[in-house]
């Protein structure tokens, strides 16, 4: 039978993962595309916690989205850190993949739509969470003297704990959908999942080397909750106005705080700036509307607020790769 993991939403800020209950999910949803759905627009489907023989434990929930939201997957990397309590240090990582089917028909077993025919298909949120102890990781390491970041990581010399995002590579995906539909069941399910689970920490671990995260370790940056939220409204706000430019100045009015410490926050909780992440969700968005809802160049032009169609021909080019038009002929 096929083993089926079902789960929910995630995770983009510097955030403290407790558990995996409806409380934990609003947390894991604080700053990200995700954060306006809280667990109102969510209804559960199911939920899975697997031990994996070796350490690994994997948890998982999937959600029905109530209503259709266009989002971005997303993925976690988490590590805590304990002075003391040395059973109570870990690595985690949470992936959210947002374009799951959903099919409420009996007939279709797990939520998973095996056919067309008579069925209600739906968008549905899957959330994989793997939870690496410090035990586990012990096998990895080696008797020399930690040198790389990785090293610190998984023999636990860094002594903070932090938050960073995770690139959702194609190789990265492939891993998530593989333990999401596969077919093993018993030891080869667990041994398959064990492989698959040491492949993504694997490259969640090269993310961190080939982006340099000490940047992303800057969490400390922002000392309290109230700072972190500014950050968070300022995110929120730049995705309200994806059609309408908003200058760093008046952003940094709206969420109370001054411009340079609005940039430096922005950057220690989200990895990147806010130039760079308004164009990049500018621009994911354009792909949508041209692409998924067939606009015109000129249509999704105006909606993004561009003063010329030329002007966002070549940011769209930039981001992409290839021209407005020559994604319509696709």
């Amino acid at each position: 039978m096929s083993w089926y993991l079902g789960v929910t939403t995630i995770v983009f800020s510097c955030i403290q993962y407790l558990c995996l209950s409806m409380h934990s999910v609003n947390e894991i949803l604080s700053g990200s595309d995700l954060q306006p759905l809280m667990s109102e627009a969510l209804e559960l489907v199911t939920e899975t916690v697997l031990e994996i023989p070796g350490g690994v434990q994997l948890k998982s929930y999937a959600y029905r989205l109530k209503k259709p939201q266009e989002m971005d997957d997303l993925g976690v990397l988490s590590y805590s850190y304990h002075p003391k309590k040395t059973n109570e240090r870990k690595i985690e990582l949470r992936f959210c993949l947002s374009q799951q089917a959903y099919c409420k028909n009996p007939a279709c077993k797990d939520g998973t739509c095996r056919s067309q025919s008579a069925c209600k298909i739906e968008q549905r949120l899957d959330l994989l969470v793997f939870h690496y102890p410090a035990h586990y990781l012990k096998q990895f390491t080696g008797a020399t003297t930690p040198k790389t970041l990785s090293d610190e990581l998984i023999t636990f010399k860094r002594k903070s704990n932090f938050s960073t995002a995770v690139n959702l590579c194609s190789r990265t995906r492939g891993i998530l959908d593989n333990v999401l539909r596969h077919n093993y069941s018993s030891a080869l399910q667990n041994i398959y999942l064990n492989s698959q689970a040491q492949a993504l920490l694997l490259y969640g671990l090269e993310c961190l080397a080939e982006e340099k995260p000490e940047e992303s370790f800057a969490c400390a940056f922002l000392p309290n909750d109230e700072d972190k939220q500014k950050m968070i409204l300022a995110r929120e706000i730049l995705l309200q106005r994806l059609g309408e430019p908003i200058t760093i100045k008046e952003l940094s009015r709206k969420v109370g705080t001054n411009e340079c410490y609005l940039k430096k926050g922005f950057k220690a909780m989200f990895g990147t700036t806010i130039f760079d992440f308004y164009q990049n969700k500018r621009m994911e968005h354009a792909r949508y509307l041209l692409y998924d809802k067939g606009l015109s160049v000129t249509e999704v032009s105006d909606l993004l607020g561009y003063s010329s169609i030329s002007h966002f021909s070549t940011a769209f080019k930039k981001h992409t790769g290839i021209k407005p038009c020559e994604l319509l002929l696709r």
